[in-house]
């Protein structure tokens, strides 16, 4: 009973600490730390963990500028049961970043008319340009995953997206996409807990969905199309990569710290900013805004 409390207990806190993650820079982390208003916490201390969060975050800026600087195409994946952390990782990443040149791609389930398509056609119009990073939150290894196991494709369709997908890969690869593929891992025991914790708390309600919950029951079956998925399609071009994500802060940490070791990078040459003066015309006059127009204050 304690230790069920004290995994609450820390579920809550992470649910803070993204809060604090938006706000926080170190300077003011370090007068948290010493005013004691920053506690550890029983799985990575919170000081730690903000610490290396931010330096990591300041290396993803340093990433972000030397794609735009060398005009790289960068795709990473990011694949795993139902509640693994994957959106969070992925928050993690972007969080400091311009969303012009990394963005995040999440899609829907397929419409009529995508669910005749190449299977792969809807995917490729999402991919980067030069000078971008795309973040797939879910990709094409939904056909080795949610749509195996839920029966929305054939055994022939599955069949060829194995054959295809080494290939397809080795296409974007050799285009001179850089591809990172991860697989986030997680035990049948944190899935329910999460998934537990996700139905009492009102503001993750709208995370659960009815295939979630069906996730739960066919939770073996995930396991053997996980198995096969990676075995099949974890090639030396374009491998897999697992992370070891029970506990949600050291899995973001170690991802982003591998992620930023797959791309060499270096510092890029700037130019110093210089804030012009302000032009100031005698013939402008600002006219007043109606009072109606503004929002209440409230606060």
């Amino acid at each position: 009973m304690t230790n069920d409390l004290e995994r609450i207990k820390a579920e809550i806190a992470d649910s803070f600490d993204e809060e604090l993650e938006m706000q926080l820079e170190e300077d003011r982390l370090d007068e948290l730390v010493s005013e004691g208003l920053a506690p550890t916490g029983a799985m990575l201390d919170r000081k730690v963990y903000f610490r290396e969060l931010f330096r990591l975050q300041h290396e993803l800026v340093r990433l972000q500028d030397w794609i735009q600087y060398k005009k790289l195409k960068v795709v990473v994946l990011f694949e795993g049961r139902d509640s693994a952390g994957k959106g969070g990782v992925i928050k993690r990443v972007t969080q400091r970043l311009n969303p012009r040149i990394c963005r995040v791609v999440a899609l829907p389930a397929p419409s009529e008319r995508e669910r005749h398509q190449w299977y792969f056609q809807r995917y490729v119009q999402h991919l980067p340009t030069a000078g971008e990073m795309v973040l797939f939150d879910r990709s094409w290894y939904n056909r080795a995953g949610v749509e195996r196991v839920m029966g929305f494709c054939t055994p022939d369709e599955l069949e060829e997206f194995f054959r295809s997908v080494p290939d397809f890969e080795h296409m974007l690869v050799r285009s001179g996409i850089i591809l990172i593929k991860y697989w986030f891992s997680i035990t049948d025991e944190e899935q329910e807990f999460r998934f537990r914790m996700r139905i009492e708390d009102p503001l993750k309600q709208w995370k659960l969905s009815p295939m979630d919950m069906e996730s739960r029951v066919h939770w073996e079956d995930y396991t053997r199309a996980k198995e096969d998925m990676l075995a099949r399609t974890h090639t030396e071009t374009a491998p897999w990569w697992v992370v070891q994500a029970v506990d949600k802060k050291r899995a973001r940490l170690n991802c982003i710290t591998h992620l930023l070791g797959q791309i060499p990078y270096e510092s890029v040459p700037k130019s110093d900013i210089i804030l012009p003066e302000r032009v100031r015309n005698s013939d402008y006059s600002r006219h007043p805004v109606p009072p109606e127009l503004y929002v209440p204050e409230l606060y």
